[in-house]
């Protein structure tokens, strides 16, 4: 058994294709966890997985969901159980980001009533959905540990991102209203805030350039900005540094940490 103790439970991590959730599966992976990797890039999902088994041995799958309706989440879990028998771990991670500005005079990228559903339906109701189902099964089993990705843009704002912003910023207040209702179930619920991190596919030419015009600036501009705020640890982030901090919220070892989101962030501040 490894110092974490994870060795033959279950969890889904939902946009686990790629980034930060592709980086969570392989961690958890890799101390013995079973991990259904959900995504609705069924390929991606797929290829995650095949990555794992070739790695790390174990018992995975892949599934298809879309975490903003109800129907493919349960799904989700019902085939988790399927193939695992149990359900220990939730990582709400699945999110989407589409840059836009509140006013835009010059009518380019202007926040529209469309842009705004779509945000709220996967990083908010979907975070609502899977929690909601996961948590269903743990209660019944008396153990579980939702962990629920935020960012630091959910306390600080994010200029060109408000409605990401603010569907982060409900990571941070659901994690605490249900670490209220849950813990006495025995069920944990606690936060992760990465953030600057490695550069991934998630982000494309096409984010930057829309968050540079939010943003008033050029996309080299934008990718210099990154390198000037203050990181006291001198450096992005790594994905694995990131999963590294989720395995161990998803562990005993982290029994009393409850409630709370644990920022992951070099040191980070506006200053």
């Amino acid at each position: 058994m490894n110092w974490l103790g994870l060795d033959g439970k279950a969890a889904i991590v939902t946009g686990g294709a790629a980034g930060i959730g592709r980086a969570v599966c392989r961690g958890l992976a890799e101390v013995g966890v079973s991990v259904a990797v959900s995504d609705i890039d069924e390929e991606g999902a797929e290829g995650s997985v095949a990555e794992l088994k070739r790695t790390f041995g174990g018992d995975h799958i892949a599934v298809k969901v879309n975490v903003s309706s109800k129907d493919s989440v349960d799904e989700m879990v019902r085939a988790a159980l399927e193939s695992f028998g149990r359900l220990d771990i939730l990582v709400n991670n699945a999110g989407i980001l589409i840059p836009r500005l509140l006013v835009d005079p010059a009518g380019k990228e202007e926040l529209t009533e469309e842009i705004w559903e779509k945000v709220v339906a996967v990083n908010q109701k979907g975070y609502y959905l899977c929690g909601q189902a996961a948590a269903k099964v743990m209660v019944a089993s008396g153990r579980g540990v939702i962990i629920n990705m935020a960012s630091e843009s959910g306390l600080e704002g994010s200029e060109g991102q408000s409605v990401y912003a603010a569907t982060k910023a409900a990571a941070y207040s659901l994690t605490r209203s249900w670490a209220k209702e849950l813990g006495r179930f025995g069920v944990r619920v606690v936060g992760l805030a990465p953030g600057i991190v490695e550069a991934t596919a998630l982000r494309s030419e096409e984010y930057e350039r829309a968050l540079a015009y939010a943003r008033g600036m050029t996309v080299d501009e934008l990718r210099a900005k990154y390198e000037q705020l203050s990181i006291p640890l001198g450096r992005p982030g790594r994905l694995s540094e990131v999963s590294n901090v989720v395995c161990f919220l998803a562990s005993d070892r982290a029994s009393y940490v409850h409630g709370t989101v644990v920022n992951v962030s070099g040191g980070k501040s506006r200053a």
